[in-house]
């Protein structure tokens, strides 16, 4: 059974395709110039020749130029992207008419069915409305210029920022209630809320960059900017909450919750796997390996070996210098700056800045 995240992942492939500065989306441009439309199926298979008649077959290289020219005669085309060969021209497409279309024009609505039946994705270039349509997994989405989608994208990216900016909000104070050993369920519930929302408005912005193609170059490095240290901090907040590293916990979890589910922190809650005897006011300990994570050049191994000797970032912090020398690999130098970087994220726990420190 195919998931929504492969139908997304399909989608964004046929949008990369069909993406600005690239040949298909070119010799689109061309056939929307020309005030032709066409009717365009990415792919072929059984089904897509069951149900094609008339025409006449081809086996000749796609060019932009090509597709223009093709597309002044009546009839579909069949456009094998895997070859990059156009291989039929002029046909009339016949598919079963007792499948579902919402459609109301004879070329959108073949488009539609077709895609239905064959499961191939099939484009529909409308000359007198001035769209390209994709057609694909029981849905239309419509291609649009690059100005549309790049003013839905600025706001996108503004949302995001301010997203961003409460995350580190709430990490902030998650930190503080760490170094102070009073974490709840809720806490922790409003930094994978703060999360999911962020992940959320990415996902939405992913599908922008892939839309604008060579026109999105601005919107992936500002982009790239804003997702830097969210992965690092999703991973490192499910090794210290986990319950005896239960294989279900996750905040993979938070992905099927719809908005007003997100919303509630006890909801959130189940769905990254905190048990059902805990409530939101139940006590929750960190293991610490966000929190050693923050001390400068300390190697991620080593945090990992401190974790599992310790146990508990409390445990950690009530650690001495010689306590810390027993951890393999850990001489007297390191000791001495593991300690005083444990010190430092205390005191900026408490004084509400989060940075790395040295």
């Amino acid at each position: 059974m195919v998931s929504d995240l492969d139908d997304h992942r399909r989608l964004l492939d046929y949008l990369a395709m069909m993406a600005p500065g690239t040949p298909l989306r070119d010799g689109f441009e061309r056939i929307l110039r020309g005030r032709t439309g066409a009717l365009v199926v990415l792919g072929r298979n059984k089904i897509i020749s069951q149900i094609s008649t008339g025409g006449f077959a081809l086996d000749v290289p796609y060019t932009p130029t090509s597709l223009r020219e093709l597309a002044k005669m009546d009839g579909a085309i069949i456009f094998d992207w895997e070859n990059d060969r156009i291989v039929r021209a002029g046909v009339q497409l016949m598919p079963d008419a007792n499948i579902d279309t919402v459609e109301a024009g004879t070329r959108h609505r073949t488009a539609d069915r077709s895609s239905r039946q064959s499961g191939l994705p099939v484009v529909s270039i409308s000359a007198s409305m001035s769209t390209i349509a994709l057609y694909l997994d029981h849905r239309r989405h419509l291609v649009e210029h690059s100005d549309q989608i790049l003013t839905r994208a600025h706001q996108a990216l503004q949302t995001l920022e301010r997203y961003r900016g409460r995350l580190w909000e709430v990490t902030t104070r998650l930190s503080s209630l760490e170094v102070q050993d009073q974490v709840t369920v809720r806490d922790f519930a409003l930094v994978a809320q703060r999360l999911e929302m962020v992940r959320r408005l990415e996902e939405e912005l992913d599908i922008y960059v892939v839309e604008l193609g060579s026109d999105g170059r601005l919107l992936t490095l500002q982009l790239h900017e804003l997702r830097a240290g969210i992965a690092e901090l999703r991973c490192l907040l499910e090794r210290d909450y986990s319950p005896n590293d239960s294989a279900i916990f996750g905040l993979a979890g938070l992905e099927h919750l719809n908005t007003d589910e997100l919303l509630d922190p006890l909801q959130v809650a189940r769905a990254v796997g905190f048990p059902h005897n805990l409530h939101l006011e139940s006590h929750v300990t960190t293991r610490g390996f966000r929190q050693l994570a923050q001390i400068n050049r300390l190697p991620s191994y080593l945090g990992d070996r401190l974790i599992e000797h310790f146990g508990t970032l409390q445990a950690l912090f009530g650690a001495s210098t010689a306590d810390l020398q027993t951890v393999e690999g850990v001489g007297e130098g390191r000791a001495r700056v593991i300690r005083d970087g444990l010190v430092r994220l205390a005191e900026s726990a408490y004084t509400g800045t989060s940075q790395l420190v040295t």
